[in-house]
């Protein structure tokens, strides 16, 4: 059973971090280690200036202080330097390591999400997956960041100035501490509570950004069916209600702020009130009133910068969930943990009682049985929804049965890889979508080792270099996104010549040749008599005329086969679905 969503936690979300940290921790570690030395130099500093401030009050005789003044800077301006040279150190490792860390996240996120089921793919937008793999990497910078840049920076300086404000006057050790413990857990339990809206706000993100890829993808339906207007509404109302989820998160943010403000304020009161009591009975000197005030100026911004880190940590906690939740899904489809490698030789499909459904109410396949021996082609026809893709994708193992099995050559599908299914099978679908690359790259995805001469080889069976030579750029033509600068008619083509240049044992055609020309339509089928004469080929067909030569042509209704026989059996016969649907083609009415 999938994990549900809302049951993601901080921890596994971190363990995903960790994950993507991977071989980088050394680095991570060198560069945390020299920004931990760089800050404790910056809690000692202080100190310096003290002593400077001391001598200055304590001697009138120029002669005697300027060397000790001098002596003093020189060693400020040596602490310095070190300062910058471990931060620099603490830099060369930090930068390539995120950066690499970032590219790791966003790999672990690809190769996870790019194997979830068909089904995965079809209820979310690919627009809103894309959000969530770069917001996913973008959280883990910003948390890092955080605790590099804010979080350690405090936790020294809040430490240091305690231990050193306790040797030297432990009134003020005492204010800065109940000023920092008070200051703390209002930050995290109001960051906490927050945490709910700031995850409102990456939903809203989420959503806006799927309306928006859904309907850049849906441009030509939006103009054919004059639904600018409409679409436009829509738009505004997901953007205008993140729109107030974002004000909302900010007006939470200023409170927070005006607290840290005022919290600021009376604790620089009170320092100040104490050194003033303290100075008139000469208990504290000049330098402790600037060693307190430099403490109080650097805790402050320290603090200041707690409150955002904290929002920052639970806004990438937020911005992480919903890619850590895809991450933490299992697959629809697995292999099993023995499967094995599917060795095809004949190309046999048999199906064993095959039933499928999608829920309780939704049987879309019952207890059926066929058997396509090998080599044989295979013709399946039948009304919309009578069960004829779902075969198909059956056979590809796009889902999971309900009950029966499918072999081929003996072999239960389910019990091999899903790898070594696809790999032995060419399939056309009918609305082929192509990758923004160059039509070389799209043909050549049928067998990534073919060389150049052979892609074109195919790409002339599957007639496809009619037009690609009339294009300037030729084979190195892009072709837009999803394929769009090329016909319908183009598109199939080169899914044609991908399962030529595939020469895989079994072939799949869904509607192969239902965007072609009578003429085009006729070269295709020259070249696909050649291809399927080795091979074992299922024809998902509405167009009639392109299987009247098959071996078998099975009817289909409502997920049973009502019908099993030749293109002359089925059309002579006196009533029957495939005669009824011949002599619609033929009469001109479908």
């Amino acid at each position: 059973m999938n994990k549900k969503i809302n049951e993601t936690t901080i921890l596994e979300i971190l363990t995903q971090f960790w994950r993507g940290i991977g071989n980088f921790k050394l680095a991570l570690f060198l560069s945390f280690l020299f920004f931990f030395l760089s800050r404790i130099i910056m809690v000692i500093v202080p100190l310096f200036y003290k002593n400077f401030f001391d001598v200055i009050g304590k001697t009138t005789n120029v002669n005697i202080t300027a060397p000790i003044l001098f002596h003093i800077i020189f060693v400020i301006l040596i602490f310095n330097l070190v300062d910058q040279f471990f931060w620099q150190i603490a830099i060369y490792f930090y930068l390539p390591s995120v950066s690499k860390i970032m590219a790791s996240l966003k790999q672990i996120s690809f190769d996870y999400l790019i194997k979830h089921s068909h089904a995965f793919f079809t209820n979310n937008f690919s627009g809103s997956l894309v959000q969530k793999v770069g917001r996913f990497s973008r959280a883990f910078e910003n948390m890092i960041d955080g605790l590099v840049f804010n979080f350690m920076p405090l936790v020294v300086t809040v430490v240091g100035s305690i231990i050193v404000t306790w040797l030297i006057a432990p009134v003020f050790a005492i204010i800065l501490l109940i000023w920092v413990i008070f200051y703390v857990i209002f930050s995290i339990i109001f960051s906490v509570w927050k945490l709910k809206y700031d995850k409102l706000v990456a939903e809203a993100d989420s959503l806006t950004t799927g309306y928006l890829s859904d309907s850049i993808t849906n441009n030509n339906a939006i103009s054919f069916f004059t639904g600018h207007f409409y679409e436009s509404s829509g738009f505004k109302n997901v953007s205008n209600d993140q729109a107030k989820k974002y004000l909302f998160s900010w007006r939470l943010g200023n409170i927070s702020d005006v607290v840290q403000v005022f919290l600021i304020t009376i604790v620089e009161f009170f320092v100040f009130y104490f050194a003033i009591k303290y100075w008139k009975v000469g208990m504290v000197s000049l330098g402790t009133f600037v060693l307190g005030q430099t403490y109080i100026i650097g805790l402050s911004q320290q603090l200041w910068s707690l409150n955002k880190t904290i929002r920052n940590f639970y806004q990438s906690i937020a911005d992480s969930k919903e890619m850590v939740d895809i991450l933490l899904t299992k697959y629809e489809i697995e292999d099993l943990p023995n499967a094995k490698l599917l060795i095809v030789k004949n190309g046999e499909i048999d199906f064993n009682n095959v039933s499928f459904q999608f829920n309780k109410d939704n049987k879309i396949l019952d207890n059926l049985s066929l058997t396509i021996r090998p080599k044989e082609k295979v013709a399946i026809v039948g009304h919309s929804g009578a069960g004829k893709t779902t075969i198909v994708r059956l056979i590809m193992r796009l889902y999971n049965l309900t009950g029966g099995t499918i072999n081929i050559d003996g072999q239960d599908i389910s019990k091999v890889t899903q790898d070594s299914l696809r790999e032995n099978i060419s399939f056309v679908p009918q609305d082929p979508v192509l990758f923004h690359r160059t039509l070389l790259e799209n043909i050549r995805y049928g067998n990534r080792k073919a060389t150049d001469e052979e892609v074109k080889i195919a790409a002339k069976l599957a007639h496809c270099d009619e037009f690609i030579e009339s294009l300037p750029l030729k084979y190195d033509t892009y072709v837009g996104e999803r394929g769009i600068k090329l016909s319908g008619g183009e598109r199939q083509r080169i899914a044609i010549a991908r399962a030529i240049l595939k020469k895989a044992p079994i072939l799949i055609f869904d509607e192969a040749t239902s965007s072609l020309d009578s003429y085009s339509e006729s070269l295709i089928q020259d070249a696909l008599k050649h291809l399927m004469e080795n091979s074992t080929t299922i024809v998902i067909a509405h167009r009639l005329s392109t299987i009247r030569k098959m071996d078998r042509i099975i009817s289909m209704e409502k997920g049973l086969i009502v019908e099993d026989g030749t293109h002359e059996e089925l059309s002579n016969k006196e009533s029957g679905l495939y005669k009824n649907l011949w002599d619609l083609q033929v009469s001109g009415f479908i």
